[in-house]
């Protein structure tokens, strides 16, 4: 996926350039380097933990990454009140006990949060919508920082413009902690069908259809043209929500996904190494379905985490965000 556009000033605003002893200059924070953390995990599962005994968990089961948050997206939807990224020592001690990637979420349009869990030496941050947003307006401007970002999208507007703000991996949203697959394929589905709507306004050279699409959606006419020539987005796109059993993941993957993240459903269920190890099996060997079915053998259904209420499943996390 190369950048097919000279970046613009704002995306260098966060970069670090240090000169060492043999006179190299090692710089940090580049959209090369950003977008390069996220493309290393492609074809993985990344895993919501709460704690280093479930980080230790995803890291045995093959997990790629981890993302620690203070609360399963399915206890937040029952917890009720203001869902706030996980504590400092948490982070600190799960950076301390695996040796694969750990993310951290931060609400949306929270620079302070973000600055502090940078500070931690989280290797990607999340802009959540799991949590409770800060600014129903604005997100995070993301050039300002060294660590890379992931951001969840509903379509194709929603991405570009996380893209335009800086994040360097999108995840489509799916609905959280709520153990369904089905809003998960519809924002993939959604998300492809719109990229090859403009693939094809690109190819039959109709510039001015692609310009009102692109102030439809309000973003940069630059990232729409690159998304159109490439037929992908610009950066790894993950699914997301809702994800719990190794036949979810390899549709996702099926459907065009470069990855999958899981949470509720590994941990919230009986048999969580099981459930994550089958996870992982059936995403790495989605093409194949022999494999997927034993993966899928691996886990029983009687284990699997508890339904939600009428009520619970009523609450949208999609929605959350800046025209979401």
């Amino acid at each position: 996926m190369k950048n097919l556009f000279p970046e613009r000033s704002y995306m260098k605003t966060g970069e670090i350039t240090k000169q060492i002893a043999t006179e190299v200059k090692v710089v940090r924070g580049t959209n090369r380097v950003k977008r390069g953390f996220a493309r290393m995990t492609k074809g993985g599962v990344i895993m919501d933990v709460t704690t280093v005994e479930q980080a230790h968990i995803a890291e045995e089961a093959g997990a790629v990454a981890v993302m620690v948050l203070d609360k399963l997206p399915i206890d937040v939807r029952r917890s009720g009140g203001v869902a706030r990224p996980a504590s400092i020592p948490i982070i600190r001690d799960i950076l301390d006990a695996i040796t694969i990637p750990v993310m951290a979420k931060c609400r949306l349009g929270h620079t302070g949060e973000a600055l502090v869990l940078q500070e931690t030496g989280a290797d990607c941050l999340d802009e959540s919508e799991v949590l409770t947003p800060a600014d129903e307006f604005r997100h995070i401007w993301k050039w300002d920082f060294v660590a890379p970002f992931v951001c969840g999208a509903i379509d194709l507007g929603s991405a570009l413009r996380r893209i335009d703000e800086g994040a360097a991996m999108i995840r489509t949203k799916g609905e959280p902690g709520t153990g369904n697959v089905a809003e998960a394929v519809r924002h993939i589905r959604l998300v492809n069908n719109e990229i090859r709507e403009i693939k094809g306004l690109y190819e039959a050279n109709d510039y001015q259809e692609l310009m009102f699409k692109t102030r439809a959606m309000k973003v940069s006419f630059e990232t729409v043209l690159e998304t159109a020539k490439l037929g992908r987005l610009p950066t790894v796109n993950f699914a997301a929500g809702g994800i719990s059993t190794p036949a979810d993941a390899a549709l996702m993957m099926k459907l065009g996904s470069d990855g999958v993240f899981v949470g509720s459903g590994i941990f919230k269920s009986e048999d969580a190494l099981q459930r994550a190890s089958a996870v992982v099996l059936a995403t790495t060997y989605w093409e194949h379905p022999e494999v997927v079915i034993e993966a899928q053998e691996m886990v029983s259904e009687t284990k699997a985490m508890l339904g939600l209420t009428g009520a619970e499943m009523k609450f949208s996390m999609q929605e959350r965000g800046a025209d979401s």
